[in-house]
């Protein structure tokens, strides 16, 4: 059973391949125009996710998400690989949460009946938009008519699905993401990931946006299609439990809560992050994010690993500020203590609240307010300090 205290025990993969690369997207991924040898990586994760089971014996996995890059360009048996490797080396939960990340073109939404064969009873599908124009700008290489096709398919085949759509995209109006908002919940059975579209530097829009050929609604535009975003989805009974994410109650992401919890988990497959406790405090684990390089290194050693590093018990409470205040839930102050060693300054946590930037849930909980949510950055900094 996990609970909010211990944040719970989950297992992240990456998969690194995609068939394009995101003009927007940040993330470790790559293209490959040569067959990828899905023998050769799954043995590699069997490889990595043994070295890490003998740091974590006697743990129940609560959660497992393969995630990318794009997991699903992977052959159902690939998954099945990785799948039947945790089971052999933990004890997994008999209602543990095993998400995908899927794109919808047509070509992987028939492997979905083999993910579920394999083991995955929950689907993340990368939709992004509900507008063929704006999927295009994205650079996605599905249009609106196949993700369709791949939630109808998803929900018929998975316990559980969830999509993403990107808003505050180039002159996107509010009645236009209003109804595009209104159909994705049509759409959806009990989970959406809502992400304000960023510019990340390194991308390609990155650039666009630094000479003025990409132009973004400016950060009042922003903040209203965000507030709207809270109405509708409360509204339709898919209420926010964290920044970007809605869900019915009880439908949340449990491998997402692990992280936001700041439960431990294992990070295998190239550029994957992890936290484990290891003593009184958590170390921070990071693989090689280059596939080929982290292939050899598995190969070579058992493992990737390019960082294993103790946390501070002041990194630690600041991570946990960073994710728990994300939820809106909260977080327990004395859990706060007892991992960052000391108090957060009453002081500047009676200011937040009296300027209804954060507010008391009784006992030692606290949480950030709608008003907090659009500066959760300063209200972090502010109780970090």
């Amino acid at each position: 059973m996990t609970t909010q205290a211990d944040g719970g025990f989950g297992i992240y993969v990456h998969w690194p391949f995609c068939e394009a690369k995101c003009p927007y997207c940040d993330f470790n991924s790559h293209v490959r125009h040569a067959a990828i040898d899905q023998p050769r990586f799954a043995a590699a994760f069997e490889r990595e996710l043994a070295a890490f089971a003998t740091r974590t014996p006697g743990r129940t996995v609560n959660s497992i998400f393969l995630g990318g890059g794009t997991p699903s360009l992977m052959e159902p048996a690939t998954v099945g690989r990785i799948l039947d490797a945790i089971g052999g080396l933990w004890t997994v939960a008999p209602d543990a949460e095993v998400s995908l990340e899927a794109n919808p073109s047509s070509v992987e939404a028939t492997r979905f009946r083999g993910y579920r064969a394999a083991g995955v009873n929950r689907l993340s599908i990368g939709v992004q938009a509900l507008d063929d124009a704006d999927l295009k700008r994205l650079g996605r290489l599905h249009d609106v008519a196949q993700a369709r096709d791949a939630i109808a398919i998803a929900r018929a085949t998975f316990e559980r699905i969830s999509f993403d759509l990107i808003y505050a995209r180039p002159d996107q109006s509010a009645a236009a993401w209003q109804a595009e908002l209104g159909e994705a919940i049509d759409l959806a059975a009990d989970h959406l990931s809502l992400y304000q579209l960023t510019i990340e530097q390194g991308t390609p829009y990155f650039e666009l946006h630094r000479t003025g050929k990409l132009v973004v609604p400016d950060p009042d535009t922003a903040a209203h299609l965000y507030d709207l975003t809270q109405e509708i989805c409360d509204a339709r009974g898919l209420p926010a439990y964290e920044v970007s994410n809605h869900a019915r109650p009880g439908a949340e992401c449990r491998h997402n809560l692990v992280y936001w919890r700041y439960g431990d988990y294992v990070g295998v497959g190239p550029g994957a992050h992890g936290r484990l406790t290891q003593g009184a405090g958590k170390v921070a684990t990071a693989t090689e994010r280059h596939p080929e390089t982290w292939l050899a290194a598995v190969e070579a050693q058992g493992h990737g690993l390019v960082e294993d590093t103790p946390l501070t018990e002041e990194e630690q409470g600041d991570e946990f500020l960073v994710m728990g205040l994300r939820l809106t839930e909260g977080i327990d102050l004395a859990r706060y203590e007892a991992i960052a060693g000391r108090r957060i300054d009453p002081r500047r946590l009676d200011d937040l609240i009296g300027h209804g930037m954060v507010e008391r849930l009784g006992g030692t909980r606290v949480r950030v307010t709608p008003a907090g949510m659009l500066v959760l950055d300063a209200v972090v900094a502010d109780l970090a300090a």
